[in-house]
């Protein structure tokens, strides 16, 4: 029996079946022995066959080639990696320019993931009611749209609380598996309940001592939007503190942001890591702030993560 993985409790997964029957399921042990050092061996948005067994217990048996998927480094680093979703059309970073403030190191991170893995990215700034009075705040908000569009990122503003920009971000999901992503107390949780009246997911208010958000999803689900065109699903992921990158060459981590690989090709050198070699195009480019400076800072973070020895293979 075959079926689509639609939540993901850690020990215990929920699967749809092709005729829509849902059936709880587990792994077995000896799955999670065949050289995947993740965390979850399984996750939402896999495409797998079940099969059952005298005791009514089901269990996944096999899971068929993904198309694509994000990853992340584990907090647990003995388990190296967390597969946030597997076979997506799209994902959405939900990031808020203030309480909290979502920092470009982990937009950059996430962005820099999804070209990885050739996962289209959306970025939604939410929470945009609480900058509307503030001319600073507002002038910030441009700046970061400005930075995001001219890469050639989709970026939209969105006020969960009011609803405001709502109908553009419905635009963009119609049809298609969406993958929403981001930091602890963004408003990602209370942006699906817009999206998906009744559904009512559990949210919680921001600590004002450390203007964090705090844990309120734990699991990874895939909800379908109703009213929207056929194929239409949101997957929610619990928020995440950084971003750890996993499975990245050296040698490759500037063809993941797309301004740093378009001067590229005008280097002195086809192995220039743009950080000391003369005839650089890249710090050409920078110098001439036709690249910013905090995208060639998290540039070169993610390289400091590519060094050799500091994270194994996540695979």
């Amino acid at each position: 029996m075959n079926g689509l993985v639609i939540k993901n409790t850690g020990s215990h997964y929920l699967v749809k079946t092709d005729n829509g029957e849902l059936v709880p399921c587990k792994i077995k042990g000896n799955f999670r022995l065949k050289g995947i050092r993740t965390t979850n061996p399984v996750a939402v948005g896999d495409n797998v066959t079940i099969s059952e067994t005298d005791n009514d217990t089901a269990y996944i048996t096999a899971i068929s080639p993904r198309k694509n998927y994000i990853i992340r480094r584990a907090s647990n680093l003995s388990k190296q990696a967390h597969i946030l979703a597997a076979n997506l059309d799209q994902v959405c970073l939900v990031v808020t320019l203030f309480h909290p403030t979502t920092s470009t190191t982990f937009i950059d991170r996430f962005l820099a993931t999804a070209e990885a893995y050739r996962v289209p990215a959306i970025l939604v700034i939410n929470k945009i009611d609480l900058l509307e009075d503030d001319a600073e705040s507002m002038e910030y908000l441009k700046a970061v749209t400005h930075l995001y569009t001219t890469i050639g990122y989709p970026v939209l503003h969105i006020s969960a609380k009011t609803c405001e920009g709502l109908d553009s971000l419905i635009k963009t999901l119609d049809g298609k598996v969406t993958l929403f992503s981001g930091n602890s107390g963004v408003g990602k949780s209370t942006m699906i309940n817009d999206l998906i009246p009744g559904l009512e997911l559990a949210t919680a208010a921001i600590s004002t001592t450390h203007d964090t958000g705090m844990h309120t999803t734990t699991f990874s689900e895939m909800f379908e939007v109703p009213g929207a065109a056929e194929g239409t699903y949101i997957i929610d992921t619990p928020g995440v503190k950084g971003f750890g990158t996993l499975e990245f060459e050296r040698e490759e981590v500037s063809h993941f942001f797309p301004e740093i690989f378009k001067y590229s090709a005008d280097c002195r050198y086809n192995n220039c890591t743009h950080t000391h070699e003369p005839g650089c195009a890249v710090r050409e480019a920078l110098e001439e702030n036709l690249i910013s400076q905090s995208r060639y800072s998290s540039y070169l973070s993610i390289l400091d993560d590519a060094e050799e020895g500091k994270y194994r293979k996540g695979y």
